[in-house]
């Protein structure tokens, strides 16, 4: 059975909101991290513990790796590099400086970088209505940076704001990529297979940040020697279990479904976030979020164009 086969069953949806949930408890362990360690040391350290389980799926699927085109390795390796290991440093840092509801929230203009990109990289038609959500969905995303500063010129605005909203921005770009060219990758590999193989293949990428910032050595004398429990959780519960969950129910329920159902994870992030690092957001920022999310709801809901060309399997790479 192909992935455009597979039924829509009642459950995809609750499986949806499982894995987005699981999200949730993200923050609570990476904040305090991001306040002791390197960024580019927390996510080497999750990646190390991810290898657990990348190498023994690789090993199984060698023969489907090895069948990848030039150019499935090349967008295998923007993934690595780009979205799994740079796009988790930015969300990471962007931890330390500002508030991880914030920047939780702004993760949730990924769809729309998604679907500009596979316009210009997949060649697909925009749907109806794309730029409006569009221009809506970035006044959302000021009003969520920014709240009741939101009317201040540019430049009087704080400037850890202005930096953790550059951040988080940059990490959704590039997850968003990370969804067009994970479509492309996803005709030759399984997502279990490509979710071990950016795992597997960040590693390099992040040991060679970490020479070059000079915490390579810390990432194993501090941050594995200390932080070794809730560096394995982080990389395992909220990483590879959400991430696998999260994909087991989108391939039984339809898009639009789903974007609902992921509302589990920035609701929940909200009130644990609050409960357990005080985190909190005020209202101009919640209307933000609220005029966001609509306008990925509505993007979602609108009948996709016929594209110009043949499409890859639709499965977003989350």
């Amino acid at each position: 059975m192909t992935e455009r086969q597979l039924p829509v069953t009642r459950w995809g949806a609750f499986v949806v909101a499982l894995g987005a949930a699981l999200w949730a408890v993200d923050a609570p362990i990476r904040k305090p991290l991001a306040d002791l360690l390197p960024a580019t040391s927390i996510v080497f350290a999750e990646h190390l513990f991810l290898a657990l389980y990348a190498i023994p799926v690789l090993l199984w699927q060698r023969r489907a790796l090895l069948s990848l085109s030039p150019r499935g390795w090349l967008a295998l390796f923007v993934i690595a590099w780009g979205a799994s290991g740079l796009a988790t440093v930015l969300f990471t840092a962007a931890f330390r400086i500002g508030n991880p509801t914030t920047v939780i929230l702004l993760q949730k203009v990924q769809p729309l970088i998604a679907v500009l990109l596979a316009a210009v990289l997949l060649r697909e038609q925009l749907p109806r209505l794309y730029w409006p959500c569009f221009v809506a969905a970035l006044a959302g995303a000021y009003l969520v940076s920014f709240g009741r500063d939101v009317l201040e010129p540019l430049w009087l605005l704080p400037r850890e704001r202005i930096l953790t909203a550059l951040l988080a921005l940059g990490a959704a770009a590039l997850w968003g990529s990370a969804t067009v060219l994970g479509r492309y990758v996803l005709g030759t590999l399984s997502f279990p297979t490509l979710a071990a193989a950016r795992f597997l293949f960040a590693l390099p990428f992040l040991a060679g940040l970490a020479l070059f910032e000079g915490t390579f050595v810390r990432t194993f004398t501090v941050g594995l020697a200390q932080y070794a429990p809730r560096l394995s959780f982080l990389a395992l519960v909220p990483g590879l279990a959400a991430m696998l969950i999260y994909y087991l129910g989108l391939r039984h329920t339809r898009a639009s479904y789903a974007t609902l159902a992921e509302l589990a994870f920035p609701a929940l992030a909200i009130v644990v976030n609050w409960l357990t690092l005080g985190a909190t957001i005020d209202i101009v920022q919640l209307a933000g979020f609220v005029l966001l999310w609509t306008s990925i709801t509505v993007l979602s809901w609108i009948p996709a164009p016929t594209p110009a060309s043949e499409p890859r399997p639709a499965t977003p790479l989350t």
